[in-house]
């Protein structure tokens, strides 16, 4: 048994190929029937066997569904097809490989199912800032009058876009470690790492190759590799531009949010300027937009919007769509967002900081913080956290399965920061967290669910924590 090669454009050859979709998510639904509509004989393996399984599995007609094993690949397999989330050491990859078959991702498969005139790709990587980056890009190249959408690692699964009636001009990505670990033909228009943390070491074993599935984000570029001027973190995302092979005449572009050297745009007195895409960028820079179009203009979010410019500017988008599509961007909910103020206390909920990087950034917006933190901590440790943030802590209320983790870290890096350790993870828990928190602070504070760790301990995802904060808040608000 061995697999048969196919490469972009070449939709054909897929009939009759045996085809191994793992996993019965939404990615691997939308590559099982886009391959069985091209003639492929597909089988779908998913380790699990519920209720909620055997319903997706009888919508999948005429498609084979093997429930309950997901480690034995099926007789005859010459691809097999992996959603994201599956890691490279699982025992059907180790039985692919044995058997010589190519294991790619559902990025992969929209990539070679690309016509000749399809849209080309703008993408953006890293660990934090994603989503917001690839909208904020969306809403600028609308803005320009461009037939766009934010696909990939959101929204609607990229096979289904690239196969789609609808036609674009250009596409912008977010693709996940994951994805592009899969993903080894992708070959964008021009890219963006916006950062590197350490984050899924488990999945992807160590920092080095979690950073190098970043990197291959730049693979093949033809105009602009995008990176981060300001991150000192080794491997940097400037060392992942260098490390790249692309085509000749890429140019490396940097963001800053700093004054901006040649070839790099940054901030100058408030204003978002470019210096890589104008004329004579020795001298020369143009004014883009202003701090307050960036919704909102924490420190990391003018650095998404710089990114999502540059990423624009090299797709040849003027200023002006740049400034209207950041004042037409609204940011999706649970990502530092105002939830009230209540006895002149800002709330903020910010439960997309599932990581120690997310919750640095969101710490560095505000001055005077009773942090809410932690959850599920995924092997991170907080000790770098703390000792960043500890001069802007009024106060602490730690929730969660690992927050003792968190509270050593205090106790070393902070021990005069009050801090209120919540020992209870019943539905009750946000509510005494933020009424906690409502006791440690004072007027001009800001109250910040931040919590550097993932939900699923307490909460089904990060919606549903930062919905629970919003509605404890709400009761604040109510006078309870």
């Amino acid at each position: 048994m061995g697999g048969r090669q196919v490469t972009s454009g070449q939709l054909g050859d897929w009939e009759g190929m045996r085809v191994t979709v793992a996993g019965l998510g939404v990615s691997g639904i939308s590559a099982a029937r886009a391959l069985a509509a091209l003639g492929a004989l597909v089988t779908v393996v998913d380790g699990g066997d519920s209720e909620a399984h055997r319903e997706r599995a009888a919508a999948l007609e005429g498609i084979e569904v093997r429930l309950g094993d997901a480690e034995t690949l099926p007789e005859g397999t010459e691809l097999v097809v992996t959603s994201p989330g599956w890691k490279p050491s699982s025992p059907l990859f180790a039985a692919a490989a044995e058997a010589g078959v190519d294991v790619v991702g559902d990025v992969e498969i929209a990539w070679r199912l690309r016509g000749p005139d399809a849209a080309p790709w703008l993408a953006i990587t890293g660990t934090n800032g994603k989503t917001t980056t690839t909208q904020m890009l969306a809403s600028i190249l609308r803005a320009a009058g461009l037939r766009t959408a934010a696909v990939g690692n959101i929204g609607t699964p990229i096979i289904d876009v690239v196969l789609g009636e609808e036609t674009y001009d250009v596409l912008a990505v977010e693709l996940s470690s994951y994805q592009l670990h899969w993903a080894p033909s992708l070959r964008a228009h021009s890219a963006a790492v916006l950062n590197l943390a350490p984050d899924h070491l488990d999945w992807h074993g160590s920092m080095e190759a979690y950073a190098a599935d970043k990197g291959r984000i730049y693979e093949g570029n033809r105009v602009a590799c995008v990176y981060n001027v300001d991150a000192t973190d080794k491997p940097s995302t400037e060392d992942l531009v260098r490390g790249a092979d692309v085509e000749e005449g890429c140019r490396a572009v940097g963001f800053t949010l700093g004054a901006p050297g040649p070839s790099q745009l940054g901030v100058v007195e408030g204003i978002l300027v470019d210096r890589a895409f104008v004329e004579n960028r020795q001298r020369n820079a143009q004014e883009l937009a202003e701090v307050t179009d960036v919704d909102p203009p924490a420190p990391h979010n003018i650095a998404n919007a710089l990114a999502a410019a540059a990423l624009a500017r090299a797709f040849g988008v003027p200023p002006k769509a740049v400034r209207d599509g950041l004042r037409a961007f609204t940011p999706d909910a649970h990502r530092i967002a105002h939830v009230a103020d209540v006895d002149g206390v800002a709330y903020i909920d910010d439960s997309k900081a599932t990581n120690t990087h997310a919750a640095e950034a969101s710490l560095a917006a505000y001055e005077s913080i009773v942090w809410i933190a932690g959850g599920l901590a995924k092997g991170a440790t907080f000790d770098e956290l703390v000792a960043k943030s500890a001069k802007r802590l009024r106060g602490v209320v730690l929730i969660g399965a690992d927050r003792a983790q968190i509270g050593e870290a205090l106790a070393r890096h902070a021990p005069e920061v009050p801090v209120v350790d919540l020992d209870r993870t019943d539905t009750g828990a946000m509510l005494a967290a933020v009424q906690e928190a409502r006791r440690l602070a004072v007027a001009g504070d800001t109250v910040l669910l931040a919590p550097a760790c993932a939900s699923m301990d307490m909460f089904a995802n990060y919606n549903k924590r930062g919905d629970a904060f919003a509605q404890a808040v709400g009761e604040l608000g109510a006078g309870t």
